[in-house]
């Protein structure tokens, strides 16, 4: 299939970003209408599953079920090959991951550990807490504005997979995530303030070029699991480790843009978490993780694996922004200009 067809995309898709390798270098082609053959399994399978091109090729092929992109039409979300191709993406993506999560697990001892915090603990939120500057947390928004400004957009997807408590449930917590009725408290929107207070553009994809991979492993993972039926044990289980974990990291993010004079607007986003997550964490687990678990106990191992490669991830990107604060560079792929 060649993509020639003039551009349904809405005006603010994003621009397509530069390529990364052979294989985004591919797809990017490819959404462009130009023809030729996509990489195979042997090109695939000779990749990085955590680098550059490899996760940027991913979210070239999972944007297309969000917004697009600009010059890019709507037919190109079901193009045959290039399904196929991530496919095999995917496929390497989520085998690296399986590798990476081995023996057995239950959901509980998963969460469970992550209720514990040691007072002397390390983590971005904590450093951004002690000695962050206002650089370092434009910075982290940037680095976050690729998951968060669709927030809870993939989680989205398993809810007419869902059945009894694990679907009442589910569908509570992400009326909160979609703003309970008044679109300017849609989380997705008050990220959107949080970046125009740091003067950001939180125009969706405006950052991608700056965005590493570890950053978007975390955002598509969330695609790999929500699109996948087959999938809605492990997304759950990583919807859950993020609403467990978010209130008190959400609540030093908030305390350290307070202290860096960020202002209200900034804060907003992280302190919308504090008090919601708080609530969501018991409901999670008790209605989502438990109804599910309670209609296909099978599925259980699913849910421990999406929560420790959640976690597996989520760690990765510490470590690489860590890394580069600590060697005194950025933790971005190119800096950024402040917007006027």
């Amino acid at each position: 299939m060649t993509i020639t067809a003039p551009s349904a995309a809405e005006p603010r898709a994003p621009a397509l970003p530069p390529a990364r390798g052979d294989l985004s270098a591919a797809v990017a082609a490819r959404l462009r209408g130009r023809p030729g053959t996509l990489p195979g399994p042997g090109a695939v399978a000779a990749a990085d599953p955590y680098g550059e091109d490899v996760q940027l090729a991913l979210h070239l092929g999972y944007e297309l079920h969000y917004r697009g992109f600009a010059g890019v039409p709507d037919s190109a979300e079901w193009d045959p090959d290039l399904l196929a191709l991530r496919a095999l993406l995917e496929r390497r993506f989520e085998e690296a991951l399986r590798e990476a999560c081995p023996g057995p697990q239950t959901p509980d001892e998963v969460f469970d550990g992550l209720l514990i915090e040691r007072p002397d603990g390390a983590g971005l939120s904590r450093h951004l807490l002690r000695h962050g500057t206002l650089e370092q947390l434009r910075e982290y928004a940037v680095l976050r504005s690729v998951q968060q400004l669709r927030e809870s957009d993939p989680h989205a997807w398993v809810l007419p997979r869902l059945r009894g408590r694990a679907k009442a449930g589910m569908a509570t917590i992400l009326y909160d995530e979609f703003g309970a009725g008044r679109e300017e408290r849609v989380h997705a929107r008050l990220y959107a303030d949080l970046m125009r207070a740091l003067r950001l553009d939180p125009s969706p994809g405006h950052y991608l070029p700056a965005v590493g991979a570890p950053a978007l492993a975390c955002a598509n993972v969330m695609s790999l699991f929500g699109l996948h039926r087959a999938r809605r044990g492990a997304l759950v289980g990583h919807f859950a480790v993020l609403e467990i974990t978010s209130p008190p990291a959400a609540s030093r993010h908030a305390a350290a843009l307070h202290r860096c004079g960020a202002g209200e607007d900034a804060a907003r986003f992280y302190d919308e978490h504090v008090e919601a997550d708080a609530v969501h964490e018991q409901l999670v687990r008790r209605e989502v993780v438990g109804g599910l678990l309670a209609e296909e106990p099978g599925l259980a191992a699913d849910v421990a694996f999406g929560a420790r490669a959640t976690v597996l991830l989520e760690d990765a990107l510490a470590t690489s922004v860590s890394d580069a604060w600590r060697s005194g560079s950025t933790a971005l792929r190119a800096p950024v200009e402040e917007e006027k």
